[in-house]
C-alpha cells in the first residue's frame, strides 16, 4: 500500500526535523514515550523537564477523538502522569467498534493559553492537487471541518504562498497572527511535499505570542516514496491501526514483501479463527474476504493476506509456512478450513506457486491433520493443471483432505463449500489440458478475418480509430475515444521478452497483418534486434538504447508499454509524453509514489495522453491488441475467446480480477469487446467513468461491466452519468470490499487505493447508490455471472445483440520451453553435472546445502572434497588438501609460471589473461608431475617391484621418474615443504604405504646425487594416492579413477593460481613497465655467413 499512518511522535520528529519558517516553533523535540516497561525515574533523567513542567500524557496509537473519549490527561506533573497512567495502561479500552489495549503513551510539556488561540489546520491529498484546510477555531470541539473549514487547493506542480495562504485560509484570523501562520501553513505544506506526506492534521495548532505550538498530530506517509525519502525518514515504524496488535508474522511476510518483486500481504484478524485464507491477486483477497463474510463467517475469518506478482516457489513456501504455523497454534472445536484462491492469473506460473505451497502443506501434514484442516482450492492461469494436480497429489499421499477446482468452476464457489453453504462435487468438471486449446480442430489455417475485427455480434462493422480533436488556442488536447485497433502499434519499454511475444501471439491468433509491436526501449544495452517468433517463423523486433531514436524510426507508433520499475517509470513516462504521436500509455510498475502519478496525470490531461495504470496489468480488445501479460497465455486467450470481439465492455481496477471476468463474460455472453484495468492505485491514470464514456459512445459495445471497489467515490460518477442520460447502455456493476464494514478495525487491503476514508468510500455505500441510479447490482461478487447472463439474455431478446457463428482461430505453435514445462515433450539434457545444485532454496554441494557447508566448518579442503570427489572427507584429509594448497602456493618469480605471468602482467594484460599465460605452462616439466608421479609410483608398488628394480627398470627405458629431483634442494638442503607435509601425514593418515615406497626410492637416488630427492609434486602424488585409498570413502577403482583422470594436478593448479595472482597484482601494484629481455643474457647462435 502506499498511504500509511505514522505514529504522533514521528510525525512530529519529522516536522521539528525538517520545517522551514519563519515562525518560531515551540518545544521542538520536547517529548517522551512511555510503554509498560519504562522507568517514570529513569525517563525524567534522559528529559529533566518532566521534573520541572506541567505535563500532557495521551495514547500514541493511532486512536481518534482522544480528548472526547477522555484519553487525554492535561496539566499534570510527572506524579499526576503516574497516577493517570495506572489506570490506563495495559488495560483494554474500546474505541468504535474496536477493542484494544493502551500500550503507548506520549508525554508532552502542558501549554498554557486561550480557546482563541487554538487553530485547525490539514492538508490532504486529492487527485488534482493538496487541500489545505483551515479553520479559525480549533480543539476537540471543532465539529464538522469539511463544512465549516476555509480551503485551499494546491495544483499539482503549483506552489503556495503567503499571500493565497492570508487571502483564501486566514481571514477570520486575527491580524496579529496572520504573519506567524501564514509562515507556518507554507512552511508545514513545503514538509509535507517535500516528506511525501498524504494527510497531515494539527489539531489544535496553538499561537501564542512566543510562537506556533502543535498540540495534537495525525498524518500518513506515502510509503513507496521510501527509496526517495530514506535519508530524511530513516527507520519509520507503522503502528497497526487500534485494537489489532502488530504480530511478529506480520513484520516477517512485510520483510519478504520488500525483499522481491512480487507483493506478499498478510494482516492478522483473529488468530483464533477457523477460517484462513491464502489468496493470490490483491482484487481476488479481497472478493474471496466478502464472500466469506457475506455467509456469516467474519468472526472466525483469521486473516487478510495476498501473494502475487510472480513469487518465487521459495517465497511461496515462505508465505504458506508463515500462514500454516500459525493456523496450526491453537485447535478450533469445529476443526478448520483453508482457501487456496485466486483469480486466473495472467502470467504467475501456477504451477510453480502451488510447488511452494505443497511443500509447506508436506512440512505440516502432521499438524494440518491433528487440527481438522480441510482445504479449497480453486485457481486458473499458467500451468495452473499442473499446479492443481500436484495439489490433489499432496492430498492423496498426506491424507489431508483437499479439495481442487479450476477455471471451470466459479471463483468463489469453493468458500460455499467451505463453510457448509453448497454441496463439494464429488468429481469436478476436468478443464482442458493447456495444450488442447493450441490443437486446432477444425483444419483450417486461418479464421476468415470479418469474423474477428468488428463485433461479435455484426457481421462487418468497421471499429478503427477516432481521431483526437486539436486543441485551440493551448487549451488541453481532447483524447481519442479509441485507444486501439486492429492497427495499433506499440513500443515496449524494458526487456520483457515474455510478454512482447505473448502480445505477438495474440496478434497472431487474431489474424493481425502486422505484429503490434514495432519495437523495444531498453537504455541499458546497445541498439540491438531481439529474436521472436511470428505463427510459425522467426522475425526481428529492434531495441533501443534511446527512446528519441525509437520514436523517429517508427512514427506510425501511438501506444507506449512501459515495464519500467517503480523508481524510472515516472521518468520514462514524462519523457515519453514530449512525442506527440503518443495517445496511450500503460504504466505497469506497482509502487509510484502518489505525488509522482498525479504529475504524469497532469502531464496526460494536458497533452490529450489516455494513461491505463501505474499498478495495472493493463487492458485487451479481442481481434485488435492486447498491453503485455494482459489476458494470460494462449490458453487462456483461447478459453476466454479473446481473439475475437464480442459485445461486452468492461473497466476494473484489478489486473487479475479482469482475467476473472474474461472468464466469466466468455461463459455468459458472446465474449468480450474491450477490457482495460485501471489499476489498483489511489489516482489511476484513467478513471472508471473515462472508459465506460467511452464504451457508451462505441457502436460495437452493447452492455458495460464495471468492477469497483472500496475506496475513492468514482464509482458515484457512474451513476449519476446514468441518472443524467449520458449513460443509456445496461451497466452491471459490482464493488469489491464489503466486508471492510464488518471488521472492527481498518484493514489495508491489497491495492493501495483500496482503503474508505469515509462512509462514502465504502463499498456497500456505492454499491446502493449504483442500484439506485439504475445500474444492474447483484447481491454479491457470487451472483455477478448470473446477473451479467440475465442482461445478456435480455438484449438478445431485443435484438440489440444478434450472436455470429464461431469461427475457429488460427493454430500457434506453443514454444518450446512451455512445453516442456507442461510435460508434453522430453529431450536430452546438454549436460549433467552430479557435483552442484543451484535450483532450489539453496545451494547445494555435491548434496550438502550451503548453510551446512558452513556450520560443519569442513573449510576449503571441505569444500574441494565435496566438488572434486563428491565425498565428505575425514577431517585430517581436509587439512592435508589445505596444507598442499599452502605448499604449492607460489615458489618465487623466477619459475616459468610466474616468470609468464609477470611478463603479461608488465605488458598492460589483464588479470584472467595473465593468469592464463602462466596456467599454460604447467606440465610434466613444471608443476605436473603430480599425476604422473602418483601413477608411476603406484604402478611400480602395485605390480609388486622392489624399489631397486624400479629405479633400474627406469634407467634401463630412459625414462625419468616423475617427481624425483630439484634444482636447488638436496638431501642435505632439505626441501622444508617436503618435511611439513612427511610430518602431518606421518601422524595422521591410516595408512602410507606408497610413502614409504617412494621414501625407499628417494634413498636409492640420493645416493647417486644427493639432490635427486623426493620433491614437493612427488610427495604430494604419493601422499594423495595413500589418502584415497586409506581414508575409507573410496574404493580402490575409484581412487584409482581419480588419479587418472588428473584430479592430483588440480591441487597444484589451484594452489599456484593464488601465487601468479599474487605476481600479477604485486607487477600492478609496483607500476611495472613492459618487460625486455636484456641482449646480455642471450646467446645469439647465427649460421655463419657462407661466402659464395
Amino acid at each position: 500500500m502506499s498511504a500509511k499512518a505514522i505514529s504522533e511522535q514521528t510525525g512530529k520528529e519529522f516536522l521539528y526535523k525538517h520545517i522551514c519558517t519563519s515562525a518560531a516553533v515551540q518545544n521542538r523535540f520536547r517529548y517522551a514515550n512511555v510503554t509498560a516497561e519504562t522507568d517514570l525515574d529513569r525517563l525524567a533523567k534522559e528529559h529533566p523537564w518532566l521534573l520541572t513542567e506541567r505535563l500532557v500524557v495521551k495514547p500514541d496509537q493511532l486512536i481518534k477523538r482522544r480528548g472526547k473519549l477522555g484519553l487525554v490527561g492535561v496539566n499534570l506533573d510527572l506524579n499526576g502522569i503516574r497516577e493517570w497512567l495506572k489506570s490506563r495502561l495495559m488495560r483494554e479500552t474500546t474505541v468504535g467498534k474496536a477493542k484494544g489495549v493502551l500500550k503507548n503513551f506520549l508525554i508532552e510539556p502542558f501549554v498554557p493559553h486561550k480557546q482563541e488561540e487554538e487553530f485547525y489546520l490539514c492538508v490532504y491529498a486529492a487527485r488534482e492537487g493538496d487541500y489545505v484546510l483551515f479553520h479559525h477555531e480549533g480543539g476537540v470541539d471543532v465539529g464538522d471541518v469539511d463544512a465549516k473549514a476555509q480551503k485551499l487547493l494546491v495544483a499539482v506542480d503549483e506552489k503556495i504562498s503567503e499571500d493565497s495562504v492570508k487571502k483564501e485560509l486566514l481571514t477570520h484570523v486575527p491580524r496579529d497572527k496572520k504573519a506567524v501562520l501564514a509562515s507556518f501553513i507554507v512552511g508545514l505544506f513545503n514538509l509535507y511535499e517535500d516528506l511525501f506526506f498524504t494527510y497531515l492534521e494539527i489539531n489544535p495548532v496553538v499561537v501564542t505570542k512566543d510562537g506556533v505550538y502543535v498540540l495534537d498530530m495525525a498524518a500518513k506517509i506515502d510509503a513507496t516514496a521510501d527509496y526517495i525519502c530514506k535519508a530524511k525518514w530513516g527507520d519509520v515504524e507503522f503502528p497497526p491501526p487500534f485494537g489489532r496488535e502488530a504480530y511478529p508474522e506480520e513484520a516477517y511476510i512485510a520483510d519478504l514483501d520488500a525483499k522481491s518483486g512480487a507483493s506478499l500481504k498478510l494482516t492478522l484478524l483473529n488468530p483464533r479463527g477457523r477460517i484462513w485464507t491464502m489468496v493470490a491477486g490483491g482484487g481476488a483477497s479481497v472478493v474471496y474476504s466478502d464472500t466469506i463474510c457475506d455467509l456469516g463467517g467474519v468472526d472466525e475469518l483469521a486473516n487478510y493476506g495476498e501473494y502475487s506478482g510472480a513469487p518465487s516457489e521459495q517465497q511461496t513456501y515462505d508465505y504458506a509456512k508463515t500462514i500454516l504455523s500459525l493456523m496450526t497454534r491453537e485447535k478450533h472445536p469445529d476443526g478448520k478450513v483453508l482457501i487456496i484462491g485466486g483469480s486466473i492469473a495472467n502470467f504467475t506460473n501456477v504451477a510453480a506457486t502451488f510447488k511452494g505451497i505443497v511443500r509447506a502443506i508436506r512440512d505440516y501434514q502432521v499438524p494440518l491433520k491433528e487440527h481438522e484442516v480441510t482445504i479449497f482450492v480453486r485457481r486458473g492461469g499458467p500451468n495452473y493443471q499442473e499446479g492443481l494436480r500436484v495439489m490433489g497429489e499432496v492430498g492423496k499421499t498426506t491424507g489431508i483432505p483437499i479439495h481442487v477446482f479450476g477455471t471451470e468452476t466459479h471463483m468463489t464457489a469453493i468458500v460455499g463449500m467451505a463453510l457448509g453453504h453448497r454441496p463439494i462435487p464429488n468429481q469436478p468438471p476436468v478443464a482442458a489440458h493447456t495444450a488442447n486449446f493450441l490443437l486446432n480442430s477444425s483444419g483450417s489455417v486461418s479464421t476468415p478475418e470479418s469474423s474477428r475485427t468488428a463485433s461479435f455480434s455484426e457481421t462487418r462493422a468497421q471499429v478503427e480509430d477516432s481521431p483526437a480533436k486539436k486543441a485551440k488556442g493551448g487549451a488541453p488536447i481532447a483524447k481519442p475515444t479509441t485507444l486501439f485497433s486492429k492497427h495499433t502499434k506499440s513500443i515496449v519499454w524494458g526487456m520483457q521478452t515474455r510478454a512482447v511475444q505473448g502480445m505477438l501471439d495474440f496478434d497472431y491468433v487474431c489474424s493481425r497483418e502486422e505484429p503490434s509491436v514495432a519495437a523495444m526501449v531498453y537504455p541499458f544495452t546497445g541498439d540491438h534486434k531481439q529474436k521472436y517468433y511470428w505463427g510459425h517463423k522467426e522475425i526481428l523486433i529492434p531495441v533501443y538504447k534511446n527512446m528519441s531514436d525509437a520514436m523517429k524510426k517508427h512514427p506510425k507508433v501511438d501506444v507506449l508499454i512501459n515495464f519500467a520499475s517503480l523508481r524510472s517509470a515516472f521518468d520514462s513516462t514524462m519523457e515519453t509524453m514530449q512525442y506527440p504521436q503518443i495517445h496511450t500509455i500503460a504504466i505497469i510498475a506497482e509502487g509510484i509514489p502518489e505525488a509522482h502519478t498525479r504529475k504524469i496525470i497532469k502531464a496526460a490531461d494536458k497533452k490529450g495522453v489516455n494513461i491505463i495504470g501505474p499498478a495495472t496489468v493493463g487492458g485487451i480488445k479481442p481481434g485488435c491488441f492486447k498491453i503485455g501479460n494482459t489476458g494470460g497465455m494462449l490458453d487462456n486467450i483461447l478459453a476466454s475467446k479473446l481473439y475475437r470481439p464480442g459485445s461486452v465492455a468492461y473497466v476494473s481496477r484489478s489486473g487479475g480480477m479482469s482475467n476473472e471476468l474474461n472468464n466469466i463474460i466468455s461463459r455468459t455472453t458472446d465474449g468480450v469487446f474491450e477490457g482495460v484495468a485501471i489499476g489498483g492505485d489511489r489516482y489511476p491514470g484513467s478513471v472508471f467513468t473515462d472508459h465506460v464514456l467511452r464504451y457508451q459512445d462505441t457502436p460495437g459495445v452493447k452492455m458495460i461491466v464495471v468492477l469497483g471497489e472500496i475506496g475513492g467515490t468514482e464509482e458515484y460518477k457512474i451513476g449519476q452519468a446514468i441518472k443524467q442520460g449520458r449513460i443509456t447502455k445496461p451497466v452491471v456493476c459490482w464493488c469489491i470490499g464489503t466486508c471492510a464494514t464488518m471488521f472492527s478495525s481498518e484493514v489495508q487491503f491489497g491495492h493501495a487505493g483500496a482503503c474508505a476514508n469515509q462512509a462514502s468510500e465504502t463499498a456497500v455505500a456505492k454499491n446502493n447508490a449504483l442500484k439506485e441510479a439504475g445500474a444492474f447490482v447483484p447481491k454479491s461478487f457470487d451472483e455477478l455471472g448470473e446477473i451479467i447472463n440475465s442482461v445478456y439474455d435480455d438484449l438478445v431478446a431485443k435484438g440489440v445483440i444478434k450472436p455470429a457463428v464461431e469461427m475457429p482461430p488460427p493454430t500457434v505453435p506453443m514454444d518450446y520451453s512451455w512445453a516442456r514445462e507442461l510435460g508434453l515433450i522430453r529431450k536430452p539434457a546438454s549436460f549433467m553435472t552430479s557435483i552442484c545444485d543451484e535450483r532450489g532454496q539453496e545451494l547445494i554441494y555435491a548434496g550438502m546445502p550451503i548453510t551446512e557447508v558452513f556450520k560443519s566448518e569442513i573449510g576449503l579442503g571441505g569444500t574441494l572434497g565435496l566438488l572434486w570427489f563428491q565425498r565428505r572427507l575425514p577431517r585430517y584429509a581436509c587439512q592435508f588438501i589445505e596444507m598442499c594448497l599452502m605448499v604449492t602456493a607460489d615458489h618465487g618469480p623466477a619459475v616459468s609460471g610466474a616468470h609468464n605471468t609477470i611478463v603479461c602482467a608488465r605488458a598492460g594484460k589483464d588479470l584472467i589473461s595473465s593468469l592464463t599465460s602462466g596456467l599454460l605452462t604447467i606440465g610434466d616439466r613444471f608443476g605436473g608431475a603430480l599425476d604422473a608421479a602418483a601413477k608411476q609410483f603406484s604402478k611400480a608398488f602395485d605390480s609388486g617391484m622392489l624399489p631397486m628394480e624400479f629405479v633400474n627398470k627406469m634407467k634401463k627405458d630412459g625414462r625419468l621418474i616423475m617427481g624425483i629431483g630439484h634444482r636447488v634442494k638436496s638431501i642435505n638442503n632439505p626441501d622444508m615443504r617436503v618435511q611439513i607435509l612427511k610430518d602431518f601425514v606421518k601422524q595422521h593418515f591410516p595408512s602410507t604405504q606408497l610413502l614409504d615406497y617412494a621414501l625407499d626410492v628417494e634413498k636409492i637416488t640420493t645416493s647417486k646425487k644427493p639432490n635427486l630427492i623426493l620433491n614437493v609434486d612427488g610427495f604430494i602424488g604419493v601422499a594423495f594416492v595413500d589418502l584415497l585409498r586409506a581414508c575409507g570413502g573410496f574404493t580402490r577403482d575409484e581412487a584409482d579413477e581419480f588419479v587418472e583422470i588428473g584430479a592430483l594436478n588440480g591441487i597444484f593448479v589451484l594452489g599456484r593460481s593464488m601465487g601468479f595472482i599474487g605476481h600479477y597484482l604485486d607487477q600492478k601494484r609496483l607500476k611495472q613497465g613492459l618487460y625486455r629481455h636484456p641482449w646480455d643474457d642471450i646467446s645469439y647462435v647465427l649460421p655463419e655467413h657462407m661466402s659464395m
